[in-house]
């Protein structure tokens, strides 16, 4: 899906001990983490592909609450996302979506789990394609989401960024929830 208007799009990057992701946000919310020191070319990719024309601003003041978020979640102090998401994709990517933000901090679901969750049982392939579209890493959290066997599977991220994130989420004690 995207968006017909030339909505401008605002980005940092954040950068925590030696991880760095670009971030961006409509001034409806964020709409993007990308994968673990990803080059900034995704993120141009990214927003030509669903916001075309759309100028892209540089803005760390307007997307700091974001960061202080995500930089709490690193250090395994948050939980909980608390700042609005700026969904763009079909009707069906975001009730994926939204079911992945139901999957509790520490905690797996299956890709036939998430198919049940959003009453669409045979729709696991589909679910695996809108979870891969997932545009904001870690803050809709698609890397809770394991094979029916328990093994690790896909991860836009990467496997090593997926496998850290769920060890952070093992490890933790004290939260901002």
């Amino acid at each position: 899906m995207v968006t017909n208007n030339k909505t401008t799009l605002y980005w940092a990057l954040l950068t925590f001990e030696d991880w760095h992701f670009y971030i961006a946000s409509t001034s409806k919310g964020l709409v993007y983490v990308s994968s673990q020191n990803s080059a900034f070319e995704e993120l141009i990719e990214w927003a030509k592909k669903r916001f075309p024309g759309s100028p892209l601003i540089e803005d760390n003041k307007k997307l700091e609450p974001y960061m202080v978020e995500l930089i709490q979640y690193l250090q395994g102090k948050r939980k909980t996302f608390t700042l609005p998401f700026d969904y763009v994709g079909t009707p069906f990517q975001i009730a994926v979506w939204n079911a992945l933000c139901d999957i509790p901090y520490g905690q797996t679901k299956s890709y036939s789990e998430i198919a049940n969750a959003i009453n669409k049982p045979a729709a696991v392939r589909a679910v695996g394609t809108a979870i891969g579209a997932n545009p904001v890493l870690i803050t809709v959290p698609c890397h809770r989401v394991i094979g029916k066997n328990g093994s690790l599977t896909g991860y836009r991220g990467g496997l090593e960024m997926k496998t850290q994130l769920l060890e952070l989420e093992k490890g933790t004690s004290t939260s901002y929830e």
